[in-house]
């Protein structure tokens, strides 16, 4: 029999994302255990309490990597093997971030009408297909979805009207998948999701990384508590990032390099220090009605292309 808190213990959240893996296994790289041990990535996963995987998902990407078949193949695979899958539609055929949102090709001459059904034609073919637990509409969407007509500071009704496409087709399509919205940061969070309350979801995401939205764990609660309260929604932290080292393992700079972008002295860049960051942000996010769980980015990323090159891993402190 599972009691309540086993229950409650196999709800709560705890994915990786791993995106980047399948291209990085075609290198056949080599994965350890806590204990140094070699074994296979995904069995390392699980066997230390990972239960969901979040991989992104681009329209028409320049390769393989991201796209509709490899990230089909992939779920299965994960599916097979007893994780949960979240899936993250960039809806763009690159990186969509605060910054860029850049409509995919194959979308960006057409009408402002037909632009609406193929989002909802695209986000039915991944909910039928591929039959997610979770769905991102859209990917850290501060700024909107498939600019220049969904940018929410010049057209926030195109911007809505795309996102209830999204939105509409997971509805109409499968009563399983939980639908998430995902902003970056806590600046601004509340204004966004004030924004966004017509349209029908179920979970605020939000990314936190030291580095570009500050160093108060504190604030993050508050912030978090806050708006899984206003707007009545469960609330994961769908990124979060921290490094065990500042030192390098090829020759490709970094994201996180310096000691200013660490909590210091509570968390330094050391095994150590890492999991006492991600012990603290599990504890932010349990303690938070409606807090269900959070998701580290890049767990796989390490200096999969040799210690020598200069275009490889900008992560591999953080995996």
């Amino acid at each position: 029999m599972i009691t309540h808190e086993e229950d409650e213990i196999h709800a709560f959240i705890n994915a990786v994302d791993i995106s980047n893996y399948p291209e990085i296994a075609s290198s056949d790289p080599t994965f350890y255990d806590i204990d140094g041990n070699q074994s296979e990535f995904l069995t390392i996963l699980k066997g230390h309490g990972v239960n969901t995987i979040r991989l992104r998902l681009w329209v028409n990407p320049i390769n393989e990597h991201s796209s509709f078949e490899e990230v089909k193949l992939f779920s299965a695979t994960l599916i097979a093997k007893g994780f949960k899958t979240w899936l993250t539609l960039h809806y763009s055929d690159t990186w969509a971030d605060p910054g860029k949102q850049k409509t995919p090709s194959k979308w960006r001459d057409l009408d402002f009408t037909t632009l609406q059904d193929s989002v909802y034609s695209y986000t039915s073919k991944v909910v039928n297909e591929l039959n997610p637990d979770y769905i991102q509409v859209g990917n850290e969407i501060n700024s909107g979805i498939l600019h220049p007509t969904g940018d929410i500071a010049t057209s926030k009704s195109n911007f809505i009207s795309l996102i209830k496409s999204g939105s509409q087709a997971i509805r109409d399509n499968t009563d399983h998948t939980k639908i998430i919205l995902h902003f970056a940061g806590m600046e601004g969070a509340e204004w966004f999701f004030n924004q966004v309350n017509e349209i029908d979801y179920d979970i605020i995401g939000l990314s936190y990384y030291p580095i570009w939205h500050g160093k108060s764990l504190s604030d993050l609660q508050k912030t978090l508590a806050a708006l899984s309260s206003i707007h009545d929604k469960e609330i994961v932290i769908a990124e979060t990032a921290y490094p065990f080292t500042l030192n390098w393992n090829d020759w490709t700079n970094n994201i996180v390099g310096l000691e200013q972008h660490l909590i210091l002295p509570e968390y330094p860049a050391t095994p150590q220090g890492q999991q006492k960051f991600l012990n603290a942000i599990r504890d932010a996010i349990e303690e938070i009605d409606g807090g269900i769980g959070f998701c580290y980015w890049g767990a796989e990323v390490i200096s999969w292309k040799g210690t020598q090159s200069t275009a490889a891993s900008t992560w591999e402190n953080q995996a």
